[in-house]
């Protein structure tokens, strides 16, 4: 089975902006939407929820709901946009989405996911995974998780993402459950080893290549979200190290390979700092990083933004002039 590595899926992080963006750095990464409620698409603006710029990474629509019709209806409407899969979210633990039921609170209802996934299955020809944890609240048993992720494969689901982490449905905020439960990771090997033939994706906590290499030994896949989000460039050692990729863009070339994807949304109506907001990162670690940082900051993501300041960024960018230039 072919190893993979991809971007988690993150509210408010991955729009097609940002997909676009890091796609510029890594060619072989799989992207996720941020997480898109099903009805949402099914009475919204469908364009503006789906549609994106075709790239060559592997790109992966999430769904949040817990209604098999609406979730079944939303997968139609999704197919001809161009994704290559469907995931359904199962691991947010938001009160938000937990109000709107769907998220980890349906790991408490393994029959209603089932329904879900298998009438996602029978709307659509394009593959269907789910993104779970490993438990909830005081519930940290892998027999639990073992018997959860057997009852969605029955039902045709063969990838399995896995937040190393029990969700803690009450206590915490949103932010607090991404550190606060203890990564379990042997809960994610062990079920590797239950299920041999099916796609098992690790997720948590990753924020190194040689952890990326250790995971690749046990499962399918590692999946990478905050670490990434926050320092873009990250893509490029995976590149490097894990696929063997030594023709990676400069962080430079990566913005100048951005400038004409603005160009063409601003014309569209996007607001600059919709797209840019998203670079803020690009520099993290290297000199001028906070200067850059700072920049974007006044001039860059603030509503109404001036495109042609982006020019000027470039130029001081490829004159190596980032710090003093930019107030340093």
């Amino acid at each position: 089975m072919k190893k993979t590595i991809s971007v988690a899926p993150m509210m408010d992080c991955t729009d097609r902006h940002e997909r676009y963006f890091l796609s510029l750095i890594s060619k072989h990464v799989q992207l996720y939407s941020e997480m898109i409620v099903s009805n949402a698409i099914i009475k919204g603006d469908r364009d503006k929820l789906l549609s994106f710029k075709k790239v060559s990474n592997p790109t992966i629509l999430q769904l949040g709901g817990s209604n098999p019709k609406e979730l079944a209806e939303a997968c139609k409407i999704a197919e001809p946009y161009g994704y290559d899969e469907i995931n359904l979210n199962l691991g947010c633990p938001s009160k938000k989405v937990q109000k709107n039921k769907f998220g980890a609170c349906l790991m408490k209802e393994p029959e209603l996911v089932a329904e879900c996934v298998g009438s996602m299955i029978n709307a659509t020809k394009l593959p269907i995974s789910i993104k779970t944890r490993i438990g909830y609240d005081d519930v940290e048993d892998f027999d639990f998780l073992k018997n959860f992720i057997s009852t969605l494969k029955k039902e045709g689901v063969k990838k399995f993402i896995i937040h190393a982490r029990r969700a803690i449905l009450q206590k915490l905020s949103p932010k607090q459950n991404l550190s606060i439960p203890p990564l379990k990771y042997d809960f994610v090997y062990n079920l590797k080893k239950e299920f041999k033939n099916d796609e098992i994706i690790i997720n948590g906590g990753i924020t190194e290549t040689n952890q990326i290499k250790d995971h690749l030994t046990k499962v399918d896949g590692v999946m990478i979200g905050r670490a990434i989000y926050h320092s873009p460039y990250f893509l490029a050692d995976i590149e490097k190290d894990i696929f063997n990729n030594d023709d990676v863009p400069t962080r430079s070339e990566v913005m100048e390979q951005l400038i004409p994807y603005i160009q063409s949304e601003t014309k569209k109506g996007v607001q600059l700092n919709h797209i840019m907001r998203h670079t803020v990162g690009l520099f993290h670690g290297q000199t001028g990083s906070r200067q850059w940082k700072q920049y974007l900051s006044k001039n860059m993501c603030i509503r109404d933004a001036d495109i042609q300041k982006v020019d000027h960024i470039m130029d001081q960018i490829k004159n190596k002039n980032l710090s003093s230039s930019l107030g340093a």
